[in-house]
């Protein structure tokens, strides 16, 4: 996929049977959602081969992880998927923390549960409704923007940021909840309930939409483990799995939720998963909303997480924790270690490789996306040019984490 020059297609495809043509889908293209290329022959509107190519957003995280600190490559993981920034924040901090054999307190495990689900609620918004914009159906993901908005205002209430979060931090949050987060939690989950079964009224119930959808795109449960699916496309393939309760991590084992499994690996069983989803991930936040518990925000590690700034500017010993973190970064043992998290877009994972210095030795991300695209060849292969557009639309592909 990757380095496909013009002259590799130019050789490829020299000889075209007659009527054969080729069209570059991207990389610049609305339909493409990022800078992603696919090099498409067709004969009339039927797709007869396909390739597809990245690195056009390539930005290095993976070695910008290797010379920034621990905190500082938090920074990088909201510019992977930027659609749902706190997941990939969550994720980075669950790692360090698995290395340095941090517990954090309830309060902070709650509430990052109750972001993370928030977060893969916009995810899914996004892509269900930018579907049905792909195919023509714009009025659909208007019903739920203005909710995806109220989210957004939770969020940037908390962390002070709209997308790119920079949410918590090695051992607890950046801040305390603020004093009405319970109160304005509980009323973006009532208002998204009706607003989600209208979206997907209006979607479900429209003929073009079905037929647009329906039997497209498919995936056989065989294949996408193949490939490396996970996440909502996998489990649209009709694989149950869900690291949130196969792998439970944080808190996941203690709440009650459904995993929605699809049929065919569809875009409209792709569709239909991601809508469930959303359902799960309110009834999640309902049953932890009212429960956060009192206590602190982050542990006790004055040798990993910040002081207050004004212990700062009054106590000494603050000072030089402050002075020791900034200048020094936070020490990790030894190691190689894996954590991944159940992301709006799958499994997300990282595996990091620490020598005890402040930075990490290696860093590699297992982004979902990357094992979506790789496959978009065989599932429009032998179907209409039209078709390609909305199987792309419906695995979710970010660009931004897609080459990191």
């Amino acid at each position: 996929m990757y380095e496909k020059t013009a002259e590799h297609f130019e050789q490829k495809y020299k000889n075209l049977p007659e009527g054969h043509l080729l069209v570059n889908l991207g990389p610049s293209h609305p339909a493409t959602h990022g800078i992603l290329q696919n090099v498409i022959q067709i004969d009339g509107e039927r797709i007869v081969e396909a390739e597809s190519v990245i690195g056009y957003v390539h930005r290095c995280f993976e070695k910008l992880g290797e010379r920034y600190t621990y905190n500082q490559f938090l920074v990088c993981t909201d510019r992977m998927n930027y659609v749902s920034t706190p997941l990939n924040n969550i994720g980075w901090i669950l790692a360090v923390e698995k290395m340095m054999q941090v517990e954090v307190p309830d309060r902070v495990t709650y509430v990052r549960m109750i972001i993370s689900e928030l977060s893969r609620i916009i995810d899914h918004i996004i892509c269900t409704g930018i579907l049905g914009v792909d195919l023509g159906a714009f009025s659909g993901l208007l019903h739920l923007f203005h909710h995806r908005e109220n989210i957004y205002q939770v969020i940037e209430k908390l962390t002070g940021a709209r997308l790119t979060t920079t949410f918590c931090r090695i051992g607890g949050l950046e801040r305390d909840i603020y004093p009405d987060f319970v109160k304005e939690v509980k009323l973006v989950c009532k208002g998204l309930k009706p607003a989600i079964e209208e979206f997907n009224s209006l979607l479900l119930k429209n003929k073009i939409f079905l037929g647009r959808t329906e039997g497209i795109g498919g995936i056989s449960a065989e294949n996408a483990i193949a490939y490396g699916y996970t996440g909502p496309n996998l489990r649209a393939a009709g694989v149950d799995w869900d690291l949130r309760k196969d792998e439970p991590y944080m808190l996941y084992d203690k709440v009650d939720f459904d995993v929605p499994i699809g049929e065919d690996g569809s875009v409209l069983h792709r569709c239909l998963v991601r809508m469930e989803e959303m359902r799960q991930s309110i009834r999640i936040i309902e049953q932890l909303v009212d429960g956060i518990p009192e206590g602190p925000w982050h542990a006790d590690l004055p040798h990993a997480y910040l002081p207050e700034k004004n212990k700062v500017y009054n106590n000494m010993e603050e000072l030089i924790y402050h002075f020791k973190i900034i200048m020094h970064g936070v020490k990790v043992p030894p190691g190689e270690y894996y954590m991944a998290t159940e992301a709006a877009n799958g499994e997300l994972g990282f595996y990091i490789v620490s020598e005890g210095e402040k930075s990490p030795w290696r860093v590699h991300v297992r982004r979902p996306c990357f094992w979506y695209y790789q496959s978009f060849a065989e599932l429009v292969r032998g179907g209409l040019l039209a078709d390609s557009v909305a199987t792309m639309s419906s695995l979710n592909v970010i660009a931004g984490e897609l080459d990191c």
